[in-house]
């Protein structure tokens, strides 16, 4: 049940309809929209949905589906079916365009994926849908013979109407020829002027000539023009011709409704399966028309409504269409809803200030579970979860009849009393204003009985109302639940978001002031109402701000710990990679090292061997022994060559870093020399950096700086014993042998190698900061201390990043966040200069950072 019977123009379904006919291609789609109805069958309503999704596939995936050849031909076979009637050539024309319309669409939604009739359709519902249609061939194929593609009968339509048309050609021919013969007679002898042309009157050629001029030709006069200026003549010796071809047409008239009587003969024994077939093309019109409506409205059609049997309303992201139409043509959005009616929340009291969007919140919920019901695609989200109701009744508007002796209040009673004598558990009740229109004390008392009693009776309902004692006893009542559309306190302004789980304010006091109203007014208005009633708004006001705002901080924290656990399972996975890669080292390692000591196995097996062969002979063990101590000084000649390679290529990439550093820094300067080595430094300069002597300790003066042959790092030589020497590398110690070292210049300050240790994953940190980082940061709308906060960790940021300028945006408003801030700014050491940005820019509302 709908009540009242105003629901649909209440809620705006009537809009809704008119737009939806706007997309049908006939009066067939039309008249399907009129015919479209409430219903509160779940598996009805699946079938109707499914048949919407399937066609928005359709629009998505497919080309080639017909948008032409829609006619509605229905009353034109209705009349068929009396006997000698007949159907017109312009009807005959549009039958065989909708017929082959119909045979394309049949075809389309009936493909499967097997062969033959025993493949799975690619459009279940669709093809359903058409099930009972047909395509008629052999009528199409009797229509083409008998009409050519303008919708004119063919001459070849019977050899009767072939005869007749070629009399009547030769006729014509015949006439215009005579009628051209007189013409020029009568332009020489200047009856007539020398551009007329014949003419066509009542059906017969005539020649336009002069009032004054019109004995001069013999004939009859058929018609005279509007201005009487010239009279029409059918000369008399065209007169028979002319008659003949009036015959003639008359045959030709006769012959063709012979022939469309004809063909109406074989056309009314299938007129019944005609009829079915259109009611089919009917309904795949109407389904075409809704899925262009949901794709226009943004609404659900590919992804298919999940559609409980049972009440429920759990929607995400609710959009009211016609008011998100309204305000795109002004460049501005709805804010969607998320509302949820459920077994334990059944009725969601909403309250808050006027023009709050109380009103906006009621009118969507009706007008999408209507929409549901009657088979059209909602605007909600995918994740939304939606019912079915048997009853929907709504109480919105001022229902006052002068006729009827109804005032506000009573019309409002009306609609409580139908309400309360229907509602059960399978009804949703949308009441606006509820208790409104009478005195409010009494007013309110009313309303809560009313409430107790939907209570009890198990009814579902979205309820707006501004009084407390109902904010108070959806606190105490289960199945009642409070709700406020939010208000922005500090800029006055609605937010148009509904906040479920506790009462809203209706900003009386602060709408007032914003209005304009003197404040000794309202300072009367809250000594009369009493303080404690207008703290307790206030403090429900800080509660709402409150809420919001930890709301917002939940969400912060709840995307900041998704991104933790993003980078712990990167992380994760790097570790699991490098414990791979080091596993494949050692192994390496592993294997290189069995395959030297099998090497050395093998060489001291050959030694001993060599040795017994020779019978121990000093000469051969002396060289045998020779030759295996050689092959041990390899080995670890090769090891130690490759150790120091690494530390000489590790120190080479540590140089060059420090020598980027020192040429950005713009700093140059020598370095200090060692204590105790101005000889070595001497020797050093005298033999230069390219010098190839050999370091030894055979007591001669020592450099004092050297490098490693083949290599470009230069260290600090600290002490040689005997075949080994002692050198630092920047702050790395390492020992070589003396003659693989050659003396070097001492390096500049910048080619002193600095090393530091940088964890590869602060360096990755780094580099995903230095990528992710913004120049920009909005502060708009914080308060002081969440602003001094956000740019605090802004300009960490910019400094660890090395960015040389940037930008805050606090707008200008008072000036005191954009003071607070540049005071802040002031204190922080890598903070070069703070201004104002230029005027074309932002001018006072945006801050400019330059950064040491």
């Amino acid at each position: 049940m709908i009540y009242p019977h105003t629901f649909e123009d209440k809620i705006g379904m009537s809009e809704v309809r008119h737009l939806l006919k706007g997309l049908c291609l006939s009066t067939m789609g039309t008249q399907r929209v009129d015919e479209m109805a409430f219903t509160a069958d779940a598996s009805v309503l699946r079938e109707l949905h499914r048949q919407t999704g399937e066609f928005a596939r359709i629009m998505e995936e497919e080309d080639g589906f017909p948008d032409a050849g829609f006619y509605d031909l229905r009353p034109t076979l209705r009349r068929l079916r009396i006997e000698g009637t007949y159907i017109e050539t312009d009807e005959m024309h549009q039958l065989g365009r909708a017929l082959g319309t119909l045979a394309t669409v049949v075809a389309f939604l009936r493909r499967s994926d097997g062969d033959g009739d025993g493949g799975t359709p690619h459009y279940p519902a669709l093809s359903a849908l058409v099930s009972t249609a047909r395509a008629f061939p052999a009528i199409v194929a009797r229509i083409d013979a008998i009409l050519d593609k303008f919708g004119h009968v063919k001459d070849s339509a019977s050899p009767e109407l072939a005869r007749i048309r070629r009399e009547l050609a030769q006729a014509e021919g015949s006439v215009g020829r005579v009628l051209q013969g007189i013409l020029r007679q009568a332009q020489a002898a200047g009856t007539v002027a020398s551009d007329t042309a014949p003419t066509m009157r009542d059906g017969r050629l005539v020649i336009p000539v002069a009032p004054a001029l019109k004995r001069k030709i013999k004939g009859i006069v058929h018609d005279e023009s509007a201005t009487g200026k010239t009279v029409f003549i059918e000369p008399q010796e065209v007169v028979e011709a002319n008659n003949r071809i009036r015959e003639l047409e008359g045959d030709e008239r006769r012959e063709v409704i012979r022939i469309l009587q004809a063909f109406s003969s074989e056309l009314r024994p299938q007129v019944p399966e005609l009829m079915e077939s259109f009611e089919r093309l009917a309904d795949v019109e109407f389904v075409r028309a809704k899925t262009h409506l949901a794709r226009q409205m943004n609404a659900l059609t590919t992804t298919e409504p999940q559609i409980a049997s049972s009440p429920l309303v759990d929607w995400t992201l609710a959009r009211h269409p016609l008011l998100e139409r309204s305000l795109a043509r002004h460049d501005k959005r709805v804010v969607p809803l998320d509302v949820a009616l459920t077994r334990r929340q059944r009725i969601l009291l909403i309250s808050g200030p006027n023009a709050g969007g109380k009103s906006v919140c009621l009118k969507t919920v009706g007008l999408l579970q209507y929409m549901l019901q009657c088979g059209l695609a909602p605007t909600v989200g995918e994740r939304s979860r939606l019912g079915v109701f048997e009853h929907i009744m709504i109480d919105i508007g001022d229902e006052q009849s002068i006729e009827d002796e109804l005032s506000t209040y009573s019309s409002h009673l009306l609609n409580m009393k139908q309400m309360m004598r229907r509602a059960d558990p399978a009804t949703l009740l949308l009441i606006d204003e509820f208790g409104g229109g009478t005195e409010p004390q009494i007013g309110g008392a009313i309303a809560e009985a009313v409430l107790r009693r939907f209570v009890r009776q198990g009814a579902f309902g979205i309820i707006t109302t501004h009084y407390q004692n109902l904010k108070l006893f959806a606190e105490q009542t289960e199945g009642v639940v409070n709700g406020a559309m939010l208000y922005d306190r500090g800029k006055m302004t609605a937010l148009f978001q509904l906040q479920v789980g506790q009462p809203g304010s209706s900003f009386a006091v602060e709408i007032a002031r914003k209005i304009g109203i003197p404040e000794d007014v309202i300072a009367d208005a809250t000594e009369l109402v009493g303080r404690d009633y207008v703290d307790a708004d206030k403090w429900l006001q800080d509660i709402v701000r409150d809420r919001r705002y930890w709301e917002q901080k939940r969400q912060q924290i709840h995307a900041r710990e998704k991104q933790m656990e993003q980078t712990i399972e990167r992380y994760e996975a790097e570790m699991a990679e490098l414990q791979g890669q080091r596993k494949d080292i050692i192994r390496k390692a592993r294997e290189e090292a069995n395959e030297l000591v099998r090497q050395a196995n093998a060489r001291i097996e050959r030694t001993i061997r060599e040795i017994k062969e020779a019978e121990a002979e000093r000469e051969h063990t002396r060289i045998a022994r020779q030759q295996l101590e050689e092959f041990q000084h390899s080995l670890e000649e090769s090891e130690a060559t490759a150790t120091d390679d690494a530390i000489a290529r590790k120190m080479e990439k540590i140089r060059r870093r420090q020598e980027r550093k020192s040429r950005k820094a713009a700093v140059g300067g020598g370095a200090p020399g060692a204590s105790g080595t101005g000889g070595g430094v001497a020797a050093a300069a005298g033999q230069g950096s390219g010098s190839s002597a050999a370091v030894d300790g055979g007591g001669g003066a020592l450099p004092a700086y050297v490098r490693i042959k083949g290599q470009t790092s230069v260290g600090r030589l600290e002490r040689v014993e005997g075949k080994k020497a002692t050198v630092v590398f920047g702050q790395m110690t390492t020992v070589v042998d003396a003659d693989r070292l050659v003396a070097a210049l001492a390096p500049k300050r910048e080619e002193q190698a600095v090393t530091s240790f940088v964890s590869r994953q602060t360096q990755d940190l780094m580099r995903r900061k230095s990528l992710d980082f913004r120049q920009d940061i909005d502060v708009r709308g914080m308060r002081g201390d969440e602003a001094l906060n956000a740019v605090t960790h802004f300009i960490d940021d910019a400094t660890q990043v090395g960015v040389a300028r940037v930008r805050i945006l606090h707008g200008t408003g008072t000036g005191a966040l954009r003071q607070l801030i540049r005071q802040y700014l002031r204190t922080v050491p890598s903070v070069a200069s703070a201004r104002d940005e230029h005027v074309q820019f932002g001018g006072a509302g945006i801050t400019v950072v330059d950064l040491r």
